[in-house]
């Protein structure tokens, strides 16, 4: 999956930072095929329209984008980055909207019979806030986080593993081109909400490391409020970090045995008009 992440910065790579950036190393297309983005809401919205979007249009990927949230219409970013977006790209993208973790389960679980029917079955599959289908109102009674969550978010992550693995089997009979089948969920973290019950800064969410258990990518965001947004002249600067056992390509870091260490680090460029932007770092 991190192929895909980086494939969507170089596409909207920064003019300044276009000499750099052409130097990376790629990113293996088989060693991460799952990605967990975690950070603020509208910004991993973004990405993971970008990411269909350009699985779509660049490498004619099948897009199934699950979300609880309907989309009207394409965000203003997504507009600026893509201007010339093709009607043949966006019916590529499969838009559905189920409400509870019951109701995704059930739509996860269904690609497996589309595949019978459908001449190409799909290579990308998308969950946008995946938190808000485990910790959804109903699922249990309650809102907030619960130990249920961590259930929710092993068979939900399980499935999507599963599906993903039948999925890349069909494409590769099939002879298809754009497989394997990769998976990218958004998240907001306890700590991200600001729900955790925890003073300790290092506290750790505990549905998130369940999750972690199944992405083989973590993409962190993190907003950048100090020097480099100021010297950008830019409305927002992020820090977007890629780190997992799924990344076997660029600056990898050395001291990196007891914990995860950020294997790449890129910038991303908010403009006030809405244009997106990412340097490597």
């Amino acid at each position: 999956m991190a192929d895909i992440l980086t494939l969507v910065f170089r596409t909207f790579l920064s003019r300044t930072g276009l000499k750099k950036d052409q130097k990376a190393s790629p990113v293996s297309a088989t060693a991460g095929s799952s990605a967990l983005v975690l950070g603020d809401l509208s910004i991993s919205r973004s990405l993971l329209l970008l990411a269909a979007v350009t699985g779509a249009s660049e490498m004619g990927m099948k897009v199934v984008f699950f979300t609880r949230t309907q989309i009207q219409s394409l965000p203003v970013s997504l507009q600026r980055c893509v201007p010339s977006l093709s009607p043949e790209s966006l019916k590529k993208i499969k838009f559905s909207y189920p409400r509870t973790v019951d109701e995704l389960l059930q739509q996860v679980a269904e690609l497996h019979e589309s595949s019978n029917t459908s001449p190409t079955p799909p290579s990308l599959i998308i969950v946008d806030r995946l938190e808000g289908f485990l910790h959804a109102p109903g699922n249990d009674g309650q809102s907030g986080f619960h130990p249920a969550d961590q259930s929710h978010a092993a068979h939900v992550s399980a499935l999507l593993c599963d599906t993903a693995t039948f999925l890349t089997q069909v494409l590769e009979q099939r002879g298809s081109s754009s497989g394997p089948c990769r998976i990218i969920a958004s998240y907001l973290s306890e700590a991200d909400t600001g729900q955790t019950s925890s003073k300790d800064p290092s506290a750790t969410d505990p549905t998130l490391d369940v999750l972690d258990r199944y992405f083989q990518v973590r993409c962190t965001l993190d907003q950048d409020r100090g020097y480099e947004a100021a010297a950008a002249a830019v409305q927002e600067v992020w820090h977007i970090y890629l780190s997992g056992r799924g990344i076997t390509g660029g600056s990898e870091t050395t001291d990196c045995e007891d914990t995860p260490g950020v294997t790449q680090e890129w910038l991303l460029f908010v403009f006030p008009d809405g244009l997106m932007e990412f340097k490597l770092v």
